[in-house]
């Protein structure tokens, strides 16, 4: 890829090739929302500290690349991303041409302190690496909120976003700016790619040293480091030696959190170490990426749960209510020996229903499936019967807690219009008795609004509210 630009630039072998440019550009640009999608991650752990950071983020990574980007172009030359590729940043002297061939033989280091940039051209690089991409990102997103759907939207956004006359000036100067972006932005926009494109263009086949209009602005221009670089980032890396102690200050200690350590060492290590944290960082993902898309770790995972048996849902609360002889040997011999020592209960006594949490009302509920096997309750083959409706399962549809009804039955249960639900709430069963009810309440009582809850929004057999109400119902393909 570097042959266009090598045949073009003659014997220029410091200038890189567009796509070097390209290359960390793509690279410059993937950071930030690497890191947002990071940060909103463990947003969801910890939303409590870190919901104001995510929220505030293109203001906080714009501050850390001030920071980044100033230490690098004072030590390195160039940016972040740029010394991860091998370039810098270099002034360009006002001359015909602006080379000096002969000079960079015979002087390289002289050359070098020549075009290094000084503390305005760092301010200014500064200006175009950092404010210009936080701009831009802060109008698309502005774009995307306030203008993109007016197509949409039609004559009546207009006639209703009129110009404030008799408004605050925040109002008018809120207008003012949704009509730039409205009107003027996308004209804007589209000139900032073609001159991008053009200047691209100019650079490959030689016609210019910038790849950039706003390197040309500032009168800066990519080359790649030399060996007079090397040397002098050498020199600018290596640790200062201990000074005596004169040089100290009464009082003034060197430990590891004095200001004067985290300013001369441990900030500029701290900073250079990330030279190493970005290779690292990318072949990690790259891994975890092959590692997520390989055959090799659906096979691992796929061998690692055939061994294991999911038990069916428990539920804290609830009664068994099988038969006394689907009992097996080892518990009903386990509750032979603990009668002994305790009360037999009444046989009359049922158990109770669940106690809502927030009207603290008893709530209405049908029994759990039977298991297909009653002699072995460990099973985990249960019974192909919705609870509900107590007929074979017709479009199998799971709740959250892990029970599978029909699906016309569930969702009405969650929309509470199931005919059981009217039935018992009027004051009389359904067909079919409610056995969930029987024994709590008094025959014939009348209605029981405000006595019982239907089981509204909630799972039909332990009583617990369903998330998303109806659209938390999942198919179950079988």
């Amino acid at each position: 890829m570097e042959f266009m630009t090598a045949l073009q630039s003659g014997l220029d072998d410091q200038k890189p090739s567009l796509f070097e440019l390209l290359s960390e550009q793509q690279l410059a640009s993937l950071i930030p929302p690497s890191l947002r999608y990071l940060l909103a991650v463990a947003t969801h752990r910890h939303p409590r500290y870190l919901l104001r950071i995510l929220n505030s983020f293109d203001e906080l990574y714009a501050l850390l690349s001030v920071l980044v980007e100033r230490h690098y172009l004072k030590t390195y030359g160039g940016g972040f991303t740029e010394n991860f590729y091998g370039l810098k940043r270099e002034r360009v002297l006002r001359t015909k041409s602006g080379e000096i061939p002969r000079a960079q033989l015979g002087a390289p280091h002289e050359v070098r302190e020549t075009l290094k940039l000084r503390n305005g051209d760092v301010w200014r690089n500064l200006a175009v690496m950092v404010a210009l991409p936080y701009l831009k990102r802060k109008l698309d997103e502005s774009y995307d909120i306030h203008a993109s759907s007016l197509n949409l939207l039609g004559p009546a956004y207009q006639q209703h976003q009129r110009f404030p006359r008799d408004g605050t000036l925040r109002e008018k100067v809120w207008w003012v700016y949704k009509w730039f972006l409205r009107k003027v932005y996308p004209s804007v926009n589209a000139a900032y790619y073609f001159t991008l494109l053009a200047f691209n263009l100019a650079y490959l086949f030689d016609g210019s040293k910038y790849h950039s209009p706003w390197l040309w602005l500032i009168g800066t221009r990519m080359r790649r480091l030399n060996e007079a670089d090397g040397r002098a980032i050498a020199m600018a890396t290596q640790p200062k030696p201990s000074a005596p102690s004169a040089g100290a200050r009464p009082g003034e200690t060197r430990s590891l959190f004095s200001p004067r350590t985290m300013t001369e060492t441990v900030y500029p290590r701290m900073l250079s170490s990330l030279r190493i944290l970005l290779p690292t960082s990318i072949f990690a993902l790259k891994f975890l990426e092959w590692w997520h898309a390989s055959d090799f770790a659906r096979q691992l995972s796929r061998k690692a749960n055939e061994g294991i048996e999911l038990p069916p849902p428990t539920i804290s609360g609830l009664s068994s209510r099988l038969p006394s002889n689907t009992q097996p040997r080892n518990e009903k011999k386990a509750t032979d020996d603990a009668s002994e020592k305790q009360p037999a209960p009444n046989a009359t006594q049922q158990p109770g229903p669940p106690i809502s949490a927030t009207s603290y009302l008893p709530i209405l509920t049908v029994p759990p499936p039977m298991p297909a096997d009653p002699s072995n309750l460990a099973s985990t083959n249960t019974s192909s019967l919705c609870p509900i409706c107590v007929s074979e399962i017709q479009t199998a549809t799971a709740a959250q807690t892990g029970y599978v009804y029909c699906y016309t039955c569930i969702y009405k249960w969650v929309d509470g219009s199931h005919p059981r639900q009217t039935a018992f709430m009027d004051g009389g069963h359904s067909t079919g008795d409610d056995e969930s009810a029987e024994g709590w309440v008094e025959e014939a009582g009348g209605s029981r609004t405000g006595k019982w809850e239907s089981g509204k929004g909630r799972d039909a057999v332990t009583g617990r509210r369903v998330l998303g109400g109806t659209s938390g119902l999942r198919r179950v393909m079988v």
